[in-house]
């Protein structure tokens, strides 16, 4: 157990590492602009042509994230930097500088710092979020790193919105951890799952008696292990709460249809687990069923709705 809970100690650390990594490489993109524009600026001067803007390369945004304190640290500790992939920060520049975004960007006459916020967060959605090239190499630096990429992408996309320019080189970045509860939240978690496994399998067996289990997605017995090791070991965490953090999960680790059938296993688990004593909070309203239900019901008026206007047709003989 002790081994096993430092390798998920280990492999929380490093989804954190990519986190910071992935703000790095906004670094690493603007100083090649940077790059870029003192070449052509130079070039300019020499052949006496217009020399090009500096506006992306001295982006407002990008230059506080390079003065961060946090980001700072890390690299010192750490000592990851993007300076042996300057192939694909090149190959990334240039796709920026050929985007749509990059263009209405440069050509717009907006120069606030929300502007050059936006620009960073549109870019980092359509060209970094979706990037083949890039995971790639973050496959070839950690075997966590594409695993965790899909997540920690929110989680730089949160940050990217975060960032405010009063608070200069001292923003503050996602912590590791909000606290050491939040440390202790993910051991306690870690250790009811793996402990308990047999049993919240026999739940799962009890609760829904017409699934074959056989059938089922590996990731979706997981998932649905540790949503009731989070039911049974956490009383202050709702249950609509666990029930809706672990369908969205499913949607990203797991089958296009986990989503959908992991809450309607979870709902029928946490309501046999209430009626046989073994969880003792209320069972609550789960919003995505009410979600779902509400559509059944509109189908349902719109198809009524449809069968009486067919019938309220006047009838018309054809003609002879």
């Amino acid at each position: 157990m002790d081994s096993a809970e430092k390798e998920l100690l280990f492999s929380l650390s490093k989804a954190y590492h990519l986190y910071n990594y992935l703000l790095l490489l906004i670094i690493a993109v603007t100083k090649e602009a940077r790059h870029q524009v003192e070449v052509l600026t130079t070039r300019a001067k020499r052949e006496g042509t217009e020399p090009p803007s500096d506006k992306f390369a001295y982006n407002k945004f990008a230059m506080q994230l390079e003065e961060n304190k946090m980001l700072q640290e890390f690299v010192e500790t750490q000592k990851q930097t993007w300076d042996d992939d300057v192939e694909f920060i090149r190959k990334l520049y240039g796709q920026i500088t050929q985007s749509d975004i990059y263009r209405h960007y440069m050509e717009n006459q907006d120069d606030s710092y929300e502007a050059d916020r936006e620009v960073w967060r549109q870019l980092y959605k359509a060209l970094v979020v979706e990037n083949d090239d890039l995971s790639s190499l973050l496959e070839d630096k950690s075997l966590y790193w594409n695993d965790d990429k899909e997540v920690v992408d929110t989680f730089v996309l949160k940050t990217i919105k975060r960032f405010d320019p009063k608070n200069k080189k001292n923003q503050e970045l996602l912590p590791e951890y909000k606290d050491e509860e939040d440390k202790d939240f993910a051991r306690r978690l870690f250790r009811a799952t793996i402990m308990n496994a047999d049993q919240y399998q026999r739940y799962m067996s009890d609760a829904s008696r017409n699934w074959d289990f056989s059938r089922l997605a590996y990731m979706d017995v997981v998932i649905m292990q540790i949503a009731i090791a989070e039911m049974l070991t956490f009383p202050a965490i709702p249950i609509s709460v666990t029930i809706n953090e672990f369908v969205d999960l499913a949607k990203i680790y797991s089958t296009p249809k986990s989503g959908s059938y992991i809450n309607g296993m979870l709902d029928s688990i946490a309501r046999y687990l209430i009626k046989e004593g073994m969880l003792l909070k209320p069972m609550g309203e789960n919003p995505r069923k009410v979600k779902m239900e509400q559509k059944r019901a509109e189908k349902r008026l719109a198809a009524a709705q449809n069968n009486e206007v067919q019938q309220e047709e006047p009838k018309t003989d054809n003609p002879e």
